[in-house]
C-alpha cells in the first residue's frame, strides 16, 4: 500500500526496470543485484559525487569541502555550484537552517529559517536573473530577540547572525535549499543548540588528542570526533481520532479519560510484521524513501512494544550531521503521516500504562581515520598500549559519576518525566552498566591485579538440533533499565526522550568527558603516571557502576544512598545547569 504519488512513482519505476531487465534476459542467468533503481537516493544532499559533479563545472572539486576554510577562499565557487544543482533539482529558494533553543515539543520541525528566493529582477530590463553568491551562502542575518535566549537578546539589541556549519552538508527538499547554520548574537553568544555542540566537539578533540598522545598514539592534524546513532521511536494513530483529543493535541499526552481496555499485556506488537490492513507500513515506506533521497540512511524500521508504536534507526555518523538529519526525520515523520490519514506522536508518553517513546543516543569517540576509542582491541592496537582502553573508560566513568546531574538535565522535558522509571525507560538515577566481564576486567585493573588486554568473553548456544547449528553470542546480556549502558564500542544513553533535539545531550557528554581527558593529560604533563591515575580515578568513582535491575525500589534506594546523582524532577534537574560547578565546567571547556 503506497498512498503517495512520489512513493507510487518510485515503486513503478523500479518495477518497470525489473520488468525490462527480465524481458531482455529470458533464458539468461540473472545478473547481480543492482542499485540502479535507487539512483536518486542522496541526490538531494550537496556532498560526495553530487558536489563533485557540479564543482567540476566551475573548475574545482568536492575536495575543497573537506577544509572549512572554503567559506573564505572558495565561497563564490561553491555558491555557483549549489545554484546549478538547485536549479537542476527544481529549487529556487534557500534558507539558513538553524536550531533555536527550547524548541522541543512546541515548534514544528524544531528549527528556524527565513526562505529567500535565489532570484532578482534586473532593474533595467525587468528580466528575472539568478541571484546567489558566496556571501549569501556563508552568512545570514535575522532577528535574535524573539526566540528563547535566556536574556542574551533584548528588543533594542536584537541582532542575530547565521554562519554556515561546514560539518553538516547542505541539502535540498522541495523547492528549497537548506544551509545548516549556527545562530549567534552580535557579541557571539550562542542563541541556538548547535553552537555549544560545535564548541564541545572542539573540546573533546583537543583534549582527546592530548590523552591519546600520552597513551602512545599521535594523530597529528586529525581530529577526535564524536559519533552518534539515534533510534527514533514514535506512535502512529488515526488522524480523525487524534482530532477528538484536545489533550493529545495541546499537551502531547492523554490526561483525561480511562486507560485503554487493552495495553501491551499480550506482547503482540513488538517486532510483529507490519500489517497491510492499515496505512502504517505504506506511511513508513514513504518516510524512508523521502529520507534516503535527502541522504539520510534510515536503515531500520520495526514495530515497537506499545500498540501503534514504531521505530526508525539510521546508520551512525558525525554528531552534527546526525542531529541535523534527525530533526528532518522528525519533521518528515509528522508531515508524511498526514498524507496517510495518520497523526505521528513524537512526545515521550502520549498514553498511560504502556511504553513511552525514547531516542536512544548511541555515543562513541573515534579518530577521523576510524580508530574507535571505545573499542578495546582497536584502541589498544593503535596505541600499542594494552591498558589504553582501561584509561579511557576510567575517565568516562569519572565524568558520569561527577556530572550525572548534567546528564539528567540534558534529558529533562515534561514528556520525559512521565516516561522515566518504567516500561523499558530507565529511572532518573544516573548510573552506568558495564556488564560482568567489563566490570571484572576494570576491577582487576584498578586493584593492580593485571594490565592485560580486555577480551570480551563469548559463549556458544546449542539448541540441540541439527538444523540449527550451535552459534556464538556475547557473554553480556542487555540491561534496558540502565540509563547509560556500555554496548561494545559505544555507550547508549537510553534515557533521552523521543521529541528532543539531542544537541544539548551530546554537548553535555562531550564536555564532561573532555574535562576528564584534560585532567588526565594535565596530570601526566606534570609527571603523573597515566595508569596510576586511571586506577585512582576508578577507585574514587566506582560507585556509579551498577549492573543490576534499576527498577527494583530497594536497589534505587541503595544507589541513592551511595550518592549517585538522583533528581526525580525535571524542573529541578534543569536548575542544575546554573550550579557553580557546571558554570565553571562550561566556561573552562
Amino acid at each position: 500500500m503506497l498512498a503517495s504519488a512520489a512513493a507510487a512513482r518510485s515503486l513503478l519505476s523500479r518495477s518497470a526496470q525489473r520488468a525490462a531487465g527480465a524481458s531482455s534476459s529470458i533464458g539468461a542467468t540473472r545478473a547481480m543485484a543492482s542499485v540502479e533503481p535507487y539512483a536518486d537516493y542522496g541526490k538531494s544532499v550537496f556532498t560526495g559525487r553530487v558536489a563533485d559533479e557540479y564543482l567540476k563545472k566551475h573548475g574545482s572539486s568536492a575536495d575543497i569541502l573537506d577544509d572549512p576554510s572554503w567559506t573564505k577562499t572558495h565561497s563564490d565557487t561553491v555558491a555557483a555550484a549549489v545554484l546549478d544543482w538547485a536549479v537542476d533539482r527544481g529549487a529556487n529558494t534557500y534558507c539558513h537552517w538553524f536550531q533555536p533553543m527550547a524548541a522541543s515539543g512546541v515548534r514544528h520541525g524544531q528549527t528556524g529559517q527565513v526562505q529567500n528566493m535565489m532570484m532578482k529582477f534586473n532593474r533595467s530590463t525587468n528580466d528575472v536573473e539568478f541571484d546567489f553568491d558566496g556571501k549569501m551562502l556563508v552568512k545570514g542575518e535575522t532577528d535574535g530577540s524573539s526566540y528563547p535566549n535566556g536574556g542574551l537578546r533584548a528588543t533594542h539589541q536584537a541582532g542575530g547572525y547565521l554562519a554556515l556549519d561546514t560539518s553538516s552538508p547542505i541539502f535540498l527538499r522541495g523547492d528549497t535549499v537548506f544551509i545548516p547554520s549556527a545562530f549567534v548574537s552580535y557579541y557571539g553568544a550562542a542563541l541556538d543548540e548547535k553552537t555549544p555542540l560545535l564548541r564541545s566537539n572542539a573540546a573533546i578533540s583537543k583534549h582527546g588528542k592530548r590523552l591519546l598522545a600520552h597513551l602512545g598514539l599521535d594523530i597529528g592534524d586529525q581530529e577526535v570526533v564524536s559519533n552518534i546513532g539515534l533510534e527514533q521511536e514514535f506512535f502512529l494513530v488515526p488522524r480523525d481520532q487524534y482530532y477528538r483529543r484536545p489533550d493529545l493535541q495541546l499537551a502531547g499526552r492523554t490526561i483525561i479519560g480511562k486507560d485503554a481496555p487493552r495495553g501491551q499485556e499480550m506482547c503482540d506488537h513488538y517486532m510483529a510484521p507490519p500489517s497491510l490492513a492499515n496505512p502504517a507500513l505504506a506511511c513508513m515506506q514513504e518516510m524512508q524513501d523521502e529520507c534516503w533521497r535527502l541522504g539520510i540512511p534510515l536503515k531500520t524500521r520495526h514495530r515497537e512494544v506499545a500498540p501503534n508504536q514504531y521505530e526508525f534507526a539510521p546508520l551512525y555518523g558525525l554528531n552534527t550531521t546526525q542531529i541535523d538529519q534527525n530533526l528532518m526525520v522528525m519533521q518528515i515523520i509528522e508531515e508524511v503521516a498526514v498524507r496517510h490519514g495518520m497523526a505521528a506522536l513524537l512526545q515521550e508518553k502520549p498514553f498511560n500504562d504502556v511504553n513511552g517513546s525514547g531516542k536512544h543516543n548511541n555515543w562513541s569517540l573515534a579518530t577521523e581515520d576510524g580508530i574507535m576509542m571505545l573499542h578495546p582491541g582497536k584502541i589498544n592496537a593503535a596505541t600499542g598500549n594494552p591498558s589504553a582502553f582501561a584509561v579511557i573508560m576510567s575517565a568516562i566513568i569519572a565524568a558520569v559519576n561527577e556530572h550525572g546531574d548534567l546528564m539528567r538535565m540534558a534529558i529533562s522535558s515534561p514528556g520525559n518525566d512521565f516516561r522515566l522509571g518504567a516500561c523499558e525507560a530507565p529511572p532518573a538515577i544516573v548510573s552506568t552498566y558495564l556488564g560482568d566481564d567489563m566490570t571484572f576486567y576494570l576491577s582487576h585493573f584498578k586493584d593492580g591485579k593485571g594490565e592485560g588486554e580486555y577480551v570480551p568473553q563469548t559463549k556458544m548456544l546449542d539448541l540441540g538440533t541439527h538444523e540449527v547449528l550451535p552459534f556464538e553470542v556475547p557473554a553480556e546480556d542487555r540491561n534496558r533499565t540502565s540509563p547509560f549502558p556500555y554496548g561494545g564500542a559505544r555507550f547508549e544513553f537510553r534515557a533521552v526522550g523521543s521529541s528532543q533535539n539531542v544537541s544539548m545531550v551530546n554537548t553535555v557528554l562531550n564536555t564532561i568527558v573532555a574535562e576528564k581527558f584534560a585532567e588526565f593529560a594535565d596530570a601526566v604533563d606534570a609527571g603523573k603516571d597515566v595508569h596510576d591515575l586511571a586506577r585512582e580515578t576508578l577507585n574514587e568513582n566506582w560507585r556509579v557502576i551498577f549492573n543490576g535491575n534499576n527498577y527494583d525500589e530497594e536497589v534505587q534506594q541503595e544507589l541513592t544512598d551511595r550518592g549517585i546523582w538522583r533528581i526525580d524532577s525535571g524542573v529541578e534537574a534543569i536548575a542544575q545547569l546554573t550550579a557553580e560547578k557546571n558554570v565553571d565546567l562550561f566556561q573552562k571547556m
